[in-house]
């Protein structure tokens, strides 16, 4: 809304024309300041609405948006209405299969809670220490003991666990003997054992660091203050170099990671702040520069950590880049890589700019849905109505696709599925919108108004799902991912240059990749250095989920 002239009346002024008003005897000058008073009553209103509206997106970014009934939930929105709600999608059988003009037969029942009571089975403890424990005084074949008639013969072997604590970082010490002849002077020192090993810090020990520091998100003064309260003192920057010793070992992985992401269906990207103490000084020695007049300000000031995840069949890919460069940069690089014979990848995001790749016709773009509810929840207080419209339309969809989910449909299925019970509810939103703003019941510089434009810029983007085969609607996945870079963020505050913010990012990468893959990020991080060069030969033998065949027996 355009701001109107300014009206200056005086008190005096103002009361006379109070009453030329009542009095109904308005001159021409009169009705121009009546005008432009009335014009001034609509902006200022239209002003505190969104001045409240920036203080909510505010208290937001301080304080974080509060626990809601949403935290409970996997990702999707609840349905609006409860348990007798008419969007209330059916089971997947003949009928949610149908063409696309029959309609659910009946509605789901409440899932039941899930059962169990909190303990973990024994076959849940994969990296536990085998111990086999052996009668003492009996075996197979032997008589009975109780009875005296029976022959003893083998069950399935009884499990009982017990759990050891440890520091992270735990030391042997070994104690040589040293003997010296009386005559030659000669000194003999007892040998280390077999199982001592050649270097001070084993692989193991180098892999917990990395686990520490890059996964636990504990940084290397808190590792190290740590160390020294258990009796284990290891320096921060030894600590450091310890995890550099990894990544050494392990960057060709990271490399044929990018490879093997860039061939995939899907991705997902998004960016988040990051701190790289270098680059903010190379910011603020360009700033100063630049106000002395001695040089160009910096074309580009952000440092972000970029978050893709690619899916390609079942294998999930999870890489990170820290620096300057932003997520559609990045994506753009990793796709350089993907073979020209492949068809087109799905790429979901949300529609910031920074998301834009370097050549978006290569790609087929999605836009997150769930960024556009999000746009009407932060003005549901100041415009109920429409905004309650929009939110329990959009409801419906994420309950349905919580629907397929549920049923774990094909994409065929789910498909035809959002055909049947989702475009009916976008076929009746997007004339909605569009007939809001023509007649002018809102006012499009609002945040109302911008809400909608939002929707109906990115519409084709944000309804992918209803013609794309496995086409995601949010972007909700990159999201929890990028989780693990936040956790070491907000405890390490900043990376101290741009090298050990690549290898933060690599080691990063492979050990998300692993946690998506289901793989023991310990044991893997320890294969890799015992296999170093077998590794740097060949790194696509090595990958999380296939490195266990070159551990095998030939």
């Amino acid at each position: 809304m355009k701001q109107p002239d300014d009206v200056k009346l005086s008190r005096d002024e103002g009361d006379a024309l109070i009453e030329r008003v009542k009095a109904n005897t308005l001159t021409e000058a009169d009705r121009r300041v009546v005008v432009k008073l009335i014009e001034l009553w609509f902006w200022l209103s239209f002003a505190l609405t969104e001045a409240k509206l920036s203080v909510k997106r505010l208290k937001r970014l301080l304080f974080g948006s509060g626990r809601s009934s949403r935290d409970d939930e996997e990702e999707e929105p609840p349905a609006h209405g409860g348990e007798d709600s008419s969007t209330e999608p059916s089971p997947v059988d003949a009928a949610a299969l149908s063409p696309p003009d029959e309609q659910p037969a009946q509605a789901d029942k409440p899932s039941e809670p899930r059962r169990g009571h909190g303990r973990k089975s024994a076959q849940a403890y994969t990296g536990a220490n085998v111990v086999a424990c052996c009668h003492e005084t009996l075996g197979v074949g032997e008589v009975c003991p109780a009875c005296g008639r029976g022959k003893l013969y083998r069950l399935p072997p009884g499990v009982e666990l017990r759990l050891d604590g440890h520091a992270l970082l735990s030391a042997m010490r070994y104690e040589l003997e040293k003997l010296r002849c009386s005559a030659c002077g000669e000194v003999f020192t007892a040998p280390l054992p077999a199982d001592a090993g050649s270097e001070k810090y084993s692989a193991q020990a180098r892999a917990v660091v990395v686990l520490s520091r890059y996964y636990l998100g504990l940084p290397f003064h808190r590792l190290e203050t740590f160390q020294a309260a258990v009796g284990v003192p290891v320096a921060d920057a030894t600590l450091s170099d310890l995890a550099e010793q990894v990544a050494d070992c392990v960057y060709p992985v990271f490399d044929q990671l990018i490879y093997e992401a860039a061939q995939s269906e899907l991705f997902y990207h998004d960016d988040t702040h990051a701190r790289i103490l270098s680059l903010l000084i190379e910011n603020r020695k360009a700033a100063e520069a630049a106000a002395q007049g001695h040089a160009e300000p910096l074309a580009r000031t952000g440092i972000v950590t970029t978050g893709i995840v690619a899916q390609h069949g079942e294998r999930t890919i999870i890489l990170y880049f820290s620096g300057r460069q932003h997520a559609g940069e990045n994506l753009s690089q990793v796709l350089e890589q993907r073979q020209a014979d492949l068809p087109k990848p799905l790429v979901m995001s949300d529609a910031l700019s920074a998301n834009t790749l370097t050549n978006e016709a290569e790609v087929i773009r999605c836009y997150c849905l769930f960024h556009g509810r999000r746009q009407f929840d932060d003005i549901k207080e100041v415009f109920p109505e429409a905004s309650t419209r929009v939110i329990e339309d959009l409801n419906q969809v994420f309950h349905h696709e919580a629907h397929t989910r549920k049923q774990a449909m094909s994409g065929e299925q789910r498909l035809a599925y959002h055909q049947r019970h989702s475009q009916p509810v976008f076929d009746a939103l997007k004339p909605w919108l569009e007939t809001q703003l023509a007649d002018h019941e809102v006012e499009p510089n609002s945040s109302l108004g911008k809400a909608f434009t939002y929707l109906l810029k990115r519409w084709s983007a944000l309804t992918r799902f209803l013609s794309v085969i496995n086409a995601p609607l949010d972007s909700n996945t990159v999201e929890r991912a990028l989780k693990l870079i936040i956790r070491q963020r907000k405890n390490s505050l900043f990376f101290a240059t741009a090298h050990s913010a690549y290898v933060g990012s690599l080691l990063t990468s492979l050990l998300a990749t692993c946690v998506a893959a289901g793989v023991n990020l310990l044991d893997y991080l320890v294969s890799l250095q015992e296999h170093r060069s077998a590794v740097c030969r060949a790194p696509g033998a090595w990958l999380p989920w296939n490195y266990t065949e070159q551990l095998a027996p030939a």
